[in-house]
């Protein structure tokens, strides 16, 4: 399945459902990072769209796939700032459901001010739907996304999302890379090692969560991996190399020792 290397990326298309991603909408000192869009029979949702640096720019291209009138959820896989802190403006500025783990709902308010609460349309809660740990099916159009877990891979409460008419499995941080073009096809996974190693060993929290993650994802139906950060992988080759690879990964806890919790002189 190859992609499209211009602003947008079209990721899959049967006509009536479309999966889009932004790859390069990032400008100034921000980490790169990816934003996605899924249309269902002229349904949309908004996964991972980022902060005040992306706002902007992924309205101007979602326009160009549909209005934000059709946008019934902006979904978050978890509460990084590079991941949901445009959350107000989606709040005010379109009728869209924020999706995020049960665990963030107290918290995610933080980022509202007074000002944009007072405009946004309904109460917070009104607008929020609060996954459970084990995840939830979220209807959309004539179809679902399933919110699958992925908790501290790297957030405590953490999720992926799953597309089953695209078989796209939409990974966050799992998987991240840092690329100088994101949508540049991956073709050595070797070589793409060095891309992702020191952010795995550093943000996921520890290899028995990985193999618990990787069991899970072995047993779903996937063409694509596409995380939050970096290049995607593509058929079943490149996926199985990135579970082989991640699954044997030891990092965060695993890594640490007394060296690291010394108190500084």
């Amino acid at each position: 399945m190859a992609l499209d290397r211009t602003t947008s990326q079209v990721l899959f298309d049967n006509g009536t459902h479309k999966c889009i991603s932004f790859t390069s909408l990032v400008k100034g000192e921000g980490v790169q990072a990816n934003q996605f869009l899924i249309l269902n029979n002229g349904r949309a949702a908004v996964l991972d769209p980022g902060g005040d640096l992306t706002y902007v720019p992924l309205t101007m291209e979602l326009n160009k796939y549909t209005r934000l009138s059709n946008l019934d959820y902006v979904m978050a896989s978890h509460q990084d700032p590079d991941i949901i802190t445009s959350m107000p403006r989606w709040l005010v500025y379109t009728d869209a459901m924020v999706v995020a783990s049960k665990l963030w709902a107290r918290f995610l308010p933080h980022l509202n001010s007074a000002f944009m609460s007072d405009r946004m349309k309904g109460n917070w809660l009104d607008r929020l739907v609060e996954l459970p740990d084990q995840g939830a099916s979220i209807p959309l159009g004539e179809t679902s996304i399933k919110a699958i877990p992925a908790h501290f891979l790297h957030s405590v409460g953490n999720f992926q999302f799953y597309d089953p008419i695209s078989k796209i499995l939409f990974s966050g941080d799992m998987g991240a890379s840092m690329v100088e073009d994101a949508a540049e096809p991956l073709t050595d996974f070797n070589a793409h090692i060095q891309k992702m190693k020191g952010f795995h060993q550093r943000y996921m929290c520890s290899n028995r969560v990985i193999r618990l993650w990787v069991k899970m994802v072995r047993t779903m139906d996937i063409e694509m991996i596409v995380p939050q950060h970096g290049t995607p992988f593509i058929g079943k080759e490149m996926i199985n190399q990135f579970l082989d690879w991640i699954e044997n990964l030891q990092c965060g806890i695993d890594l640490m020792d007394e060296q690291v919790f010394t108190c500084p002189a």
